[in-house]
């Protein structure tokens, strides 16, 4: 069940939405480990034999296992957090693995606004730490309560 929003809210979603320059860019960068990968596989349940099983893997064309998809993606949503950016929608497009013991960067630039709907749309980028791009993503939503602008 939802309810109508108070006033007091809609206004400060009014704030939030000018708080945010289109172009801005946010950053975050982190290193995923095993225990990233375990929790993330026991939380979600992906058992897929690409993320647990060594010798499963090690004959694939990935030649080791790699981290889960959604697990690299999900650093969006940190970025999100800080901004106070509610995602209504995500895309990703995969482009390359990302192997336990990787640094990943992820770039969000808000590039769009739809001043009818207060709703932004930005673009995700992240790059291992050779420079390589892995995956792409874009995102729509609205921002609610800006913590970094």
């Amino acid at each position: 069940m939802t309810q109508k929003p108070t006033d007091g809210f809609r206004k400060r979603l009014a704030e939030a939405f000018e708080q945010i320059p289109l172009g801005k860019s946010f950053r975050w960068r982190r290193t995923f480990t095993e225990a990233d990968m375990t929790l993330f596989c026991g939380i979600t349940g992906g058992l897929n034999p690409y993320h647990q099983d060594e010798l499963f893997a090690r004959e694939s064309w990935y030649g080791r296992r790699i981290v889960p998809g959604l697990l690299t993606a999900s650093m969006i949503t940190h970025i999100g957090g800080l901004v106070g950016f509610l995602a209504t929608e995500m895309t990703f497009e995969y482009l390359a693995p990302v192997y336990p013991g990787d640094t990943i960067t992820c770039t969000v630039t808000f590039s769009e606004r739809d001043d009818a709907r207060r709703r932004m749309i930005g673009s995700a980028r992240y790059e291992n730490q050779d420079g390589a791009s892995v995956l792409r993503a874009r995102s729509s939503g609205f921002p609610a309560q800006v913590r970094l602008a």
